[in-house]
């Protein structure tokens, strides 16, 4: 014969279906509570030495505020690790919609390529790395070789691109950018910290905006490059009309007014000055 157990009684049942109801909004409250981690636990896995959201910020708009040569556009920032994990991001202007939108994505690009073709004995910039990424150069198809992550590109909620709660905050992001933007981060001790990604006006005017935003942040200690000294990691306008660069590393030039900028960078913002006149203090 089946058992057949005793009906519950009336409290019982009720006591149980509570329990049936509150278990669910308990595990909301859970993901909710996971998902909404603080920023100064996420801000915790990186090197201190690299910017805040705050600082990139400042850094970023004081940049974008001089003159650059381009369109005068405001713009995207971006900020890796030296494992290449995105560490900050940043806009200038009122409000996200006030620049491009696609160049979120393109300056934590630009920040992954300098910092992953970047060496503690060797800068490379993402400028640098246009003339021999071309056919027939001597890195063709380098562009193609660390696709950006979609998922991390794209995830999360879109009113948060641009803060400190910004989705690609604390994963690694990918992608090879080969035009201006993006700079390796050296601290004063010569260390490699990662990398730096702008984007957001002419290929040329972006380099511009990243080469003073490191500077702004006192994170231009850059031990060598493939341009000449004092430039190191400058953008190399030498490109003739067959497209040849004589240095093998060059760029394609945007406005007179760019180069113009762009070749007066190591005096006006020297590689590794000693007084960090920053925007955001020192550091």
């Amino acid at each position: 014969m089946l058992y057949h157990p005793p009906p519950l009684a009336p409290l019982a049942r009720i006591l149980l279906s509570a329990a049936a109801a509150i278990a669910p909004l308990a595990g909301i409250t859970a993901c909710s509570d996971s998902e909404a981690a603080p920023s100064a636990t996420r801000r915790a896995q990186f090197d201190e030495r690299l910017p805040t959201h705050d600082q990139l910020e400042a850094a970023l708009t004081a940049a974008r505020n001089t003159d650059n040569g381009g369109f005068n556009l405001d713009m995207w920032g971006a900020v890796v690790d030296r494992n290449g994990i995105v560490v900050a991001v940043a806009f200038t202007g009122a409000k996200e919609g006030d620049q491009w939108q696609g160049s979120r994505v393109i300056s934590a690009q630009k920040a992954n390529t300098a910092n992953a073709f970047s060496l503690p004995q060797l800068a490379l910039s993402s400028a640098n790395l246009y003339a021999p990424t071309q056919p027939g150069g001597t890195l063709f198809g380098l562009q193609e070789s660390n696709p950006v992550d979609p998922a991390v590109a794209y995830g999360g909620n879109a009113a948060d691109y641009g803060t400190e709660k910004d989705f690609m905050v604390g994963k690694r992001i990918g992608g090879i950018n080969v035009f201006g933007g993006g700079v390796a981060l050296y601290a004063s001790d010569g260390t490699l910290l990662g990398g730096l990604g702008v984007s957001g006006d002419a290929s040329c005017a972006d380099h511009n905006i990243a080469w003073k935003t490191r500077f702004n942040l006192g994170l231009d200690h850059v031990p060598a490059g493939v341009s000449t000294p004092p430039a190191f990691d400058n953008i190399i306008y030498d490109i003739d009309s067959t497209g040849t660069s004589a240095s093998g590393f060059g760029h394609p030039e945007c406005s007179d007014a760019a180069t113009a900028i762009s070749q007066a960078l190591p005096t006006d913002f020297p590689i590794g000055h000693s007084t960090v006149a920053s925007a955001t203090g020192s550091h």
